[in-house]
């Protein structure tokens, strides 16, 4: 089962400028909640911008083209197909490109809608297409008392193979 997991804006902006658009603790808190004990697989900029280094308890797989690249506590991988191969039931959580890269191959997708456009995004999440993933889940919408933006968490499954 490949899951991805990502908070997204009405236009589906995921960045600007290397870091996300929103940092909402009730997002932060449920992405550390499904992910737990699962393989992460991330591109290098995602995995960079993580204040801390790699995320404990979890398999961290960093995706680059660069050959040379290790830090510690992270496994690289040259391609996606490599990364996901090497990780059963991988949470995919970033970026962009490994997000177009991995929707046709994802099952499940766990979605924070922020209820905001961003114009100014430079990354942003591939569309998601109401023929090949349908809502199962669709939470109550709730305010982040830091940023006062408009929030809800959605979960999709696939219900038709891209051809």
């Amino acid at each position: 089962m490949i899951t991805i997991i990502a908070a997204i804006t009405k236009d589906y902006g995921l960045g600007r400028g290397g870091d996300m658009l929103y940092h909402i603790s009730d997002d932060l808190k449920r992405f550390k909640a499904l992910t737990m004990g699962h393989p992460l697989v991330m591109g290098r900029k995602t995995f960079e911008s993580f204040p801390k280094g790699p995320l404990p308890g979890r398999r961290n797989c960093v995706i680059t083209r660069n050959p040379d690249y290790q830090r510690d506590g992270i496994e690289v991988y040259d391609s996606l197909d490599a990364a996901l191969g090497a990780s059963p039931d991988a949470m995919v959580i970033g970026g962009g490109e490994i997000y177009r890269q991995a929707m046709p191959m994802a099952d499940r997708l766990e979605i924070t809608e922020i209820d905001a456009e961003v114009p100014d995004a430079d990354t942003h999440f591939p569309t998601i297409d109401p023929a090949i993933w349908h809502q199962t889940e669709v939470g109550e919408w709730h305010t982040d008392p830091r940023s006062a933006v408009r929030y809800r968490f959605c979960s999709y499954i696939r219900t038709k193979i891209n051809e």
